[in-house]
């Protein structure tokens, strides 16, 4: 199998570069971006093929991961329609929701299956609490709680004219995705706080959103980029539900052991053993499209365009300090 990778500008871009190579059956990974230094320079330092016609890269590829600038996202979504490709993309699907809808409409007229890389989905801890959700092992869920803390990342994730914004555009989509999993319910109302209060970037890196769920459930989310330079890891997803038969929490990456040597730069190191997302992700993503169908886990287009409407939802709703009413735009099959 070829895959094609359409953009190197999103940081996990190395991340499933590295998955792929890990999977035996793929054979080829072509490198385009618009950007041709930088997808050269991508494709030197991971020993890959790098073209600077995007048509010639979707001729010659069976999918395509796409790691672009959000702002982006719609035209690499449509091209790779055109050809045929299924499409394993970047989150958030889009920068708005006109967009993100057109997308989804895009891929299905083109009868091209659209992922959303939300590799969450794939920590065991998650899984489980899942599966005890379904089981309804705790009871009928009254309240959730979650977290997706992040270091301030760089280059044009905190320009708004490519990211569409800051950490709320940024994070508020892996937890609110496993919420909207657990509970097969959407957003009904959201208020929000969003603030720039810990980084001076002239973005939003601050945020508590209270949100209501059509089926009763009230949760919040911390999606605020408020790890510093100086902490260990990279930032969280935790999850905590509360339940009329019970409570369950979840800390996604509490699988580490704490190194405490030299080494040039400070004392403790946070050395994660856990099972890799991105891996399962990926791997999911490729067997999907060696076997034609959709896998029940890999989330799609159509959650990447309930996420974006919680979060511009979330966004007028900080601007005008009331809550917002959510109702979803209809997605026609």
């Amino acid at each position: 199998m070829k895959i094609g990778i359409l953009s190197t500008a999103h940081i996990h871009a190395s991340e499933y570069v590295r998955a792929l190579k890990s999977i035996p059956r793929i054979d080829h990974i072509v490198i385009y971006d618009n950007d041709v230094r930088r997808g050269k320079e991508f494709a030197a330092v991971h020993h890959l093929e790098y073209q600077r016609d995007i048509d010639s890269v979707l001729a010659a590829v069976d999918a395509v991961i796409i790691c672009a600038e959000n702002i982006f996202h719609r035209q690499y979504v449509e091209r790779a329609a055109q050809a045929g490709k299924p499409i394993l993309c970047e989150k958030p699907l889009a920068t708005t929701v006109e967009d993100a809808i057109t997308m989804v409409s895009t891929c299905r007229s083109y009868r091209v299956p659209l992922y959303m890389a939300l590799p969450a989905r794939y920590l065991p801890a998650v899984r489980q609490l899942n599966d005890l959700i379904q089981r309804a092992e705790l009871g009928q869920i009254v309240a959730i709680n979650g977290t997706n803390h992040g270091f301030l990342p760089p280059g044009w994730f905190v320009d708004p004219s490519l990211s569409g914004g800051g950490a709320v555009m940024d994070h508020t989509i892996h937890v609110l995705d496993l919420m909207r999993w657990f509970l097969h319910s959407e957003v009904t109302e959201i208020y929000a706080e969003i603030d720039h209060r810990i980084h001076n970037a002239g973005i939003d890196d601050s945020a508590i959103l209270t949100m209501q769920f059509a089926n009763g459930v009230l949760a919040t989310l911390d999606p605020s980029w408020s790890r510093l330079d100086i902490y260990p890891t990279w930032g969280d997803v935790t999850l905590e539900i509360i339940a009329t038969g019970g409570i369950a929490a979840v800390d996604s990456f509490a699988e580490y052991v704490d190194v405490y040597v030299p080494d040039g730069k400070a004392a403790h190191r946070y050395s994660y053993y856990g099972e890799n997302m991105n891996f399962s992700l990926i791997k999911d993503f490729v067997d999907s499209v060696e076997a034609g169908h959709e896998f029940a886990i890999l989330a799609t287009g159509v959650d990447g365009v309930r996420a974006l409407e919680v979060t511009l939802a979330a966004y007028r709703s900080a601007a005008t300090h009331q809550p917002v009413s959510l109702s979803p735009t209809p997605l026609n099959s």
